[in-house]
């Protein structure tokens, strides 16, 4: 059984950019993030499937310099925005696990 919890107003995040998210699942941590870019989004969990690690160093920093890719922080592995493919780097060809997601009334609620 799923839930709808809303994280945030797409308001909230620039465009291109992204947002990270700590959410507190009755004592279990659920890291995150939301990408919007061409004020379209994408929801991941914020795990790299080389590392298992997260993907920023920076707060809220998930895309390259020139805000085409996520990019992992830690070893530079570049993923698609819209499918979350690893197009470069050690864990190329696997994706990111994405976060089903609806936008009601500018507000953006995760279904998990």
């Amino acid at each position: 059984m799923s839930q709808e919890i809303i994280v945030a107003t797409m308001d909230e995040i620039s465009d291109p950019g992204s947002k990270g998210l700590s959410l507190d699942m009755n004592g279990t941590t659920l890291d995150v993030f939301i990408v919007k870019k061409d004020s379209q989004l994408s929801v991941y969990k914020n795990t790299c499937p080389h590392t298992q690690g997260p993907l920023d160093w920076t707060p809220d920093q998930f895309l390259d310099l020139d805000n085409e890719y996520i990019m992992c922080a830690n070893h530079g592995a570049l993923f698609e925005i819209k499918t979350g493919l690893c197009v470069y780097g050690p864990c190329k060809k696997q994706s990111l696990i994405a976060v089903a997601f609806t936008v009601k009334n500018n507000q953006i609620c995760l279904q998990i």
